[in-house]
């Protein structure tokens, strides 16, 4: 499986980069459209604001027509997951790429921001992608900024003083607010199982 990850200048890519090499991954970083013809799968990383993250992709219009027309499995990480939905309150107001519907806005003022640390997924629905997982799977988060959404995508939750949309999927596409690439053997497992759903 050839993984084309997206180099968006945000973030430590070669962390993800590995992850997805331990998983069994040909893993790519591209910095240039021309560099993910040949790819069998997409991740979007990305680790910042939105407003850059956004920007950052316009460099990589052939991508995100693939991506856009389903032709080909796409990972979302952390940001890489926001930039699916239709526009964010980071710093502004943002339009995503609008591939699921709903809004990324700030955590509440009740829990300390950012989120950073460890916190357990609660399984909302059966996918491959989490055959190898169960709720009380622990996984690693760093943002300020969550996900909300009334399309009927969410796989898996998180609580942290609001419910938190952890895993997304939706047709093509597969997004997780947290980082698989530091969240040791359960990182892993996701990303086996991302990759098992890549070759479906």
């Amino acid at each position: 499986m050839r993984v084309v990850i997206l180099d968006l200048g945000l973030g430590n890519l070669l962390s993800i980069k590995r992850g997805l090499e331990r998983a069994g991954g040909e893993v790519v970083l591209a910095s240039s459209d021309a560099e993910v013809s040949d790819a069998e799968a997409l991740v979007i990383p990305g680790v910042g604001a939105f407003r850059d993250g956004i920007r950052a992709l316009k460099g990589f219009g052939t991508a995100v027509e693939e991506i856009k027309s389903g032709k080909k499995p796409m990972l979302g990480v952390c940001l890489g997951m926001q930039l699916l939905f239709e526009r964010s309150y980071e710093g502004g107001e943002y339009e995503g790429l609008g591939l699921i519907r709903g809004e990324v806005v700030r955590l509440p003022n009740s829990v300390k921001v950012p989120h950073m640390g460890w916190n357990e997924i609660v399984v909302m629905k059966n996918s491959p992608l989490l055959k190898d997982l169960n709720s009380k799977a622990y996984f690693y988060f760093v943002h300020s900024y969550y996900c909300r959404t009334d399309e009927d995508v969410v796989l898996a939750t998180t609580d942290y003083g609001v419910e938190i949309p952890a895993i997304v999927e939706k047709k093509n596409l597969v997004g997780t607010q947290f980082h698989p690439e530091k969240s040791g053997k359960n990182g892993l497992l996701f990303l086996k199982d991302f990759l098992g759903w890549c070759r479906r």
